[in-house]
């Protein structure tokens, strides 16, 4: 699997996707000026997929052990779609940003020696002279052997928006490149972390330190089936479980991801009112929201004492959960799985929003060295 491989699986899914441009009144003026009379054609529709993952493909490569000149690497620019002179330095600026967050890994003990990006084509539409390209980019790196007790492979799906603007003589630039996930940043989406005060509501977490600890902790053997945790995690981590229902559309589905496997380990239902955090359940209707909210499963947990706060991040074992609150601001944003844990002592976290396996607590810190952190003992 090479890392310059630029693969786009815009073929079959593109058909679909041409279904939802508009096509002009005249076929004439659609010849003369095809972005201006308000729809593209099948090459151009294609070549909006092959951008995308030129663009992906690049900043992966940017993470990459052996980098090589992406930016010549990449057709960054084809016969009638190219980036605008600001999306330009956009992107100079992004693998930037992915380089640094490359030292950092390295400086963590991380590293990626190859990865593979495709993008696929979900959606096109155009309408004054403006064209919106919805994509799904899935990725995988392949761990760097550095202390030899690394997983294989960690990987991702998140879901892109890309703004194309048309220009005088009929050709595209791409003006815009937006993620459209909750959840934290896949690896290769550069960030300016943001730092916010704010306070937390009760019962209270404690911030977990995110520095290697000199001595590694142990878990210690608990009431739950941990292993049963894991295997849930890593078996719907890209295929959901059909039966429950998502909730990716309403403020993500990482916390309920982490419910289906905690009660695949052993975490009882705990009856009450739907509203109130003391409660944790789900049924074929409804659930509570401490089993979907982050900062109501944090409160549930610590008040039900199904888990207590960790002082470092490092000392997670498998079964244990992490949060993230993003910005400080006191409200936790993310909860994540640990579901692999080298035996140096690394803890690998799966989860929903962005799809994602196996990401080390390592590559996470790297990319909010700024956040807050919250690590749970299950």
């Amino acid at each position: 699997m090479k890392s310059t491989s630029f693969r786009s699986a815009v073929g079959a899914v593109l058909t679909a996707a041409l279904s939802a441009v508009v096509l002009p009144a005249s076929a004439a003026s659609a010849a003369e000026n095809p972005a201006a009379a308000g729809t593209v054609d099948t090459a151009t529709a294609h070549s909006f997929g092959r951008l995308a993952d030129a663009v992906l493909t690049q900043r992966t490569a940017a993470l990459l052990d052996t980098e090589r000149s992406v930016r010549s690497a990449a057709p960054l620019a084809e016969k009638n779609v190219r980036l605008s002179a600001g999306q330009t330095r956009t992107e100079d600026t992004a693998l930037s940003t992915l380089r640094t967050r490359k030292a950092r890994l390295a400086a963590l003990g991380e590293a990626y020696t190859s990865a593979d990006t495709r993008v696929a084509v979900d959606r096109v539409r155009v309408e004054a002279g403006r064209a919106t390209v919805q994509a799904t980019e899935t990725t995988t790196l392949t761990y760097k052997k550095i202390r030899g007790d690394e997983p294989a492979t960690t990987g991702f799906q998140a879901h892109h928006r890309l703004s194309f603007a048309a220009t005088a003589d009929g050709k595209w630039q791409l003006t815009g490149l937006t993620s459209t996930d909750d959840g934290p940043l896949a690896v290769n989406e550069p960030s300016t972390a943001r730092v916010a005060a704010g306070t937390t509501a009760l019962p209270e977490a404690t911030p977990a330190a995110i520095s290697v600890p000199s001595r590694p902790q142990t878990k210690p053997a608990g009431s739950y089936d941990y292993t049963a945790m894991a295997s849930y995690a890593e078996k719907y981590w890209q295929n959901y479980n059909p039966a429950y229902r998502k909730f990716n559309e309403a403020g993500g589905d990482c916390t309920n991801f982490v419910s289906q496997a905690l009660k695949a380990g052993g975490w009882a239902n705990k009856s009450g009112d739907s509203e109130d955090y003391r409660s944790w359940w789900y049924d074929t209707s409804y659930q509570s929201t401490s089993w979907v909210g982050a900062n109501e499963w944090s409160w549930f947990t610590l008040d039900a004492k199904r888990a207590t706060n960790l002082a470092n991040v490092y000392y997670m074992g498998v079964g244990d959960v992490m949060q993230m609150d993003f910005d400080k601001d006191g409200s936790k944003d993310h909860t994540m799985l640990v579901t692999y844990r080298s035996s140096s002592g690394v803890p690998y976290l799966t989860y929903h929003s962005v799809n994602t396996y196996r990401k080390s607590v390592a590559s996470i810190i790297a990319s909010y060295p700024n956040s807050a952190y919250y690590a749970y003992r299950t």
